[in-house]
């Protein structure tokens, strides 16, 4: 596979010039929306849990929430699940108080984790809706934001994905929240591992391992193992799996905006599973997992599909957009991390007066348009160069310093 070294060492060249001036042209460059950042993502707090008000008040500072994205509500904790009615309640409060703009939820507790038949996260994001849970080892309703290009969910299907910044503890989840912060723009160079392990039911992605592999050829370096564990792996950036349990996960190194789950009945039960709670991915040093509160059976459809989270990961989306973007039947499935973790988001940065370098990375081949207007309301007219990017990290070299100018970047 090759690196990302490797790939910047035959980046992109691109030269604009126009005559330098002494001005911040950077506020002049508009770059594509790839994914949510912090004005659209609303925090919900229990104020009468003091470890949600600890993780709530550091989640804010660390990734400059605005405080009226800040939602507080008060139940008592120390339970699985809410009752239906319970959190119909909750959830009138939630949808009074969240601001229009807010597309998504980060949820400051590992409990309640559910709500009747559904995950907590799938009932904030459609409201509680039995349709949602299975009957009799059945389907459920599916999500219209499954692989979908939305970057606007609210807007575009009246629904507000939600993560639980889940753990134990304090200090796990302040480290997760670090590695998340530490990951935007970090284009790590990790690798992906999809393993078949000696559990046949656990393991029904299998038969999409290959086609993944296909897909993304170029973009990540994909191992297909059959083994029921990895170990002494250093480098992990996605590692699905399935099991009840997962061993030697204290023998791996997880980069930051790791993503990672095993497909298993009751991964998602946060903190009384009787199998491997899907917080173990976290407390070993992934940035988000995703696991079911219910028994789903073994329906693909409810767990991510790997391909499809890997390439919106790949495209600049955060953590929440592409593990929810990944699962077909989300109803039963609750997903755990930091929401906002966007190792792939396009990076802008002028190396010196007027002279710009732009990393972005891409899950295929395709053009870059770069136009230019005399207005930030355009019109934009397109510069005649047009670059292709290629698959995975490219960088992307130009002047732009014009006095009332201004440039839009779209791929």
């Amino acid at each position: 596979m090759i690196r990302l070294l490797s790939q910047l060492a035959v980046a992109l060249l691109v030269t604009l010039l126009f005559r330098p001036l002494s001005v911040d042209a950077q506020a002049n460059i508009q770059l594509q929306r790839t994914g949510l950042t912090p004005d659209d993502l609303a925090v919900i707090i229990n104020d009468d849990d003091p470890l949600s008000r600890q993780i709530g008040d550091y989640y804010r500072k660390a990734r400059h929430i605005p405080a009226a994205n800040m939602i507080h509500v008060r139940f008592q904790s120390g339970h699985h699940a809410f009752s239906k009615e319970e959190f119909q309640q909750l959830k009138a409060k939630i949808d009074r108080v969240t601001p229009a703009h807010v597309q998504a939820y980060a949820v400051a507790w590992a409990e309640p984790y559910r709500v009747d038949c559904m995950s907590l996260t799938s009932a904030l994001a459609f409201g509680f809706d039995a349709g949602y849970c299975s009957s009799g080892c059945g389907p459920t309703t599916p999500s219209p934001y499954f692989n979908s290009a939305s970057l606007s969910p609210a807007s575009d299907h009246k629904l507000r994905p939600a993560m639980m910044l889940a753990g134990t503890r304090f200090e796990e989840v302040k480290a997760l929240i670090d590695r998340g912060v530490a990951a935007d723009h970090s284009f790590p160079e990790g690798s992906a591992y999809l393993v078949i392990t000696s559990d046949k039911a656990r393991s029904v992605r299998a038969g999409y391992f290959e086609q993944t592999a296909k897909e993304l050829a170029g973009v990540f370096p994909i191992e297909i193992l059959e083994t029921d564990a990895i170990t002494n792996r250093h480098d992990i950036l996605f590692y699905f799996t399935g099991l009840a349990h997962v061993p030697q996960l204290h023998t791996l190194g997880f980069l930051p905006g790791a993503l990672a789950d095993h497909l298993t009945s009751a991964g998602g039960q946060l903190t009384d599973s009787s199998q491997m709670s899907s917080l173990r991915w976290l407390e070993a040093g992934a940035t988000a997992s995703y696991g079911t509160v219910v028994e789903p059976c073994n329906h693909r459809q409810k767990f991510p599909l790997p391909g499809i989270a890997m390439f919106h990961y790949a495209l600049g989306a955060s953590a929440i957009e592409a593990y929810w973007k990944s699962v077909a039947w989300p109803g039963e499935g609750v997903f755990v991390g930091e929401p906002l973790a966007r190792p792939f988001a396009p990076n802008l940065r002028e190396v010196r007066a007027g002279q710009f370098e732009l990393r972005i990375f891409s899950p295929r081949e395709r053009l870059l348009r770069i136009e230019r207007s005399h207005s930030a309301a355009g019109p934009f007219k397109p510069i005649a160069q047009h670059p292709s990017l290629h698959r995975g990290a490219n960088l992307v070299r130009f002047n732009f310093a014009e006095k009332g100018g201004y440039l839009r970047v779209r791929w």
